[in-house]
């Protein structure tokens, strides 16, 4: 039996593609199936959740609520979650599916949220390691709320942002 993962994909960093037109990164394609299709995924089936394409600074309170609200629903009929995010807004959207989870007794499965500093398009980007470190995580960690990134997994509460390191801190 494979280990069955719904990827949700909500925007941020790692999907952003360069508008030739008017020279900026920006939201709107997803390069998620791109990357998916250079990884080696054996014993594993991906189930792809396209639920929206925001930079996580243009998110709302309803997009993080959504965002939980959908991950809860995909840790049903999954054996984990992984949540490509921005990386300004992820922890907010991290300690949301907790707080959600904890509430209605669900947290039986594992949700790994990641995302990446440097788009997947730049020569030196870190989505696709994010990811890999994503999907390898879920399979492994106890039930709860994570982030994966930069080599290392931290668990929900209590993580933060570090805008000096780039990359997400203990508190």
């Amino acid at each position: 039996m494979p280990f069955t993962v719904a990827l949700i994909s909500t925007g941020g960093t790692i999907e952003k593609t360069y508008d030739e037109l008017h020279g900026v990164l920006q939201n709107t394609l997803s390069v998620l199936d791109a990357i998916l299709a250079s990884l080696t995924l054996e014993g594993v089936q991906i189930t792809r959740v396209p639920l929206m394409n925001k930079d996580s600074l243009e998110m709302t309170e309803a997009d993080h609520d959504l965002i939980a609200q959908t991950a809860d629903l995909m840790a049903q009929g999954h054996d984990g979650v992984v949540i490509c995010h921005g990386t300004d807004r992820l922890a907010v959207t991290g300690h949301r599916i907790l707080e959600r989870m904890q509430a209605k007794g669900r947290l039986a499965k594992p949700v790994v949220l990641t995302g990446a500093m440097r788009p997947y398009e730049l020569r030196r980007t870190d989505s696709v390691q994010n990811l890999t470190e994503a999907l390898c995580a879920v399979q492994v960690v106890a039930p709860g709320v994570y982030v994966a990134m930069h080599n290392r997994v931290l668990a929900f509460p209590g993580v933060r942002k570090d805008y000096e390191k780039m990359t997400f801190v203990r508190e």
